[in-house]
């Protein structure tokens, strides 16, 4: 069987296991982006503690994919908690990273014309701080979301959800007529995946940040 006759005869299936892919690194993302701006916002006014979350998100990113999902197996059982845990662990790092480098980089002039207006602390943040620092924790973004993309196929070990799948299987029955059709199905998914992903956060780039910051 080719592999254009392997993909329509089984294209539902890869429908549906590239909405569960591409749903749970959307799902993470997001939980990751929120607790990763806010360690950023609570980190970056104190250089210790700035480096102290920057290392303590780098090494959690050292530990090897398959490993870390085997370990919270008998935590948390198989399907859908392990996978989430540990994307949004793994997402975590650029996030921070950039949300940290971002925040510092802003002027500290227009801080201080804030505060000279009156904004409080929390307005400065919110108002002045966090959009100026928008570009680089979007960066931040743009590249936990083309890691955890690859990072979620690995997912398919604890059975969770999503186009690892497709790989596993097509592995685990190398020699078999569809085996390479099956893991090549599920790469170029993933790949589809990830480049549709960027071309959003592109798009939301050139809506959010205006024409000068971008350069």
């Amino acid at each position: 069987m080719s592999f254009w006759q392997f993909l329509s005869t089984r294209h539902q299936q890869l429908l549906v296991d590239a909405y569960q892919h591409a749903s749970a690194v959307f799902q993470c993302m997001v939980i990751a982006t929120v607790i990763g701006v806010l360690i950023g916002v609570l980190t970056y006014r104190t250089e210790w503690a700035g480096n102290l979350a920057i290392t303590t998100t780098a090494a959690i990113l050292t530990v090897p994919s398959l490993a870390l999902i085997g370990l919270l197996i008998p935590i948390l059982g198989l399907g859908v908690p392990p996978t989430v845990t540990s994307l949004v662990l793994y997402g975590l790092l650029p996030i921070v990273r950039n949300s940290i480098v971002g925040l510092r980089g802003v002027d500290a002039s227009l801080v201080e014309a804030a505060r000279g207006i009156g904004m409080s602390r929390l307005a400065r943040l919110v108002r002045v701080e966090l959009p100026l620092a928008w570009p680089p924790i979007l960066t931040g973004i743009r590249v936990s979301t083309q890691m955890l993309m690859g990072i979620a196929a690995i997912a398919a070990y604890a059975s969770g959800p999503g186009l690892g799948n497709e790989i596993f299987t097509g592995i685990a029955s190398l020699g078999s007529a569809n085996a390479l059709n099956e893991v090549l199905a599920g790469t170029l998914g993933i790949i589809v995946l990830a480049l549709a992903f960027d071309a959003v956060y592109v798009l939301i780039g050139r809506l959010t940040i205006p024409r000068g910051i971008r350069g």
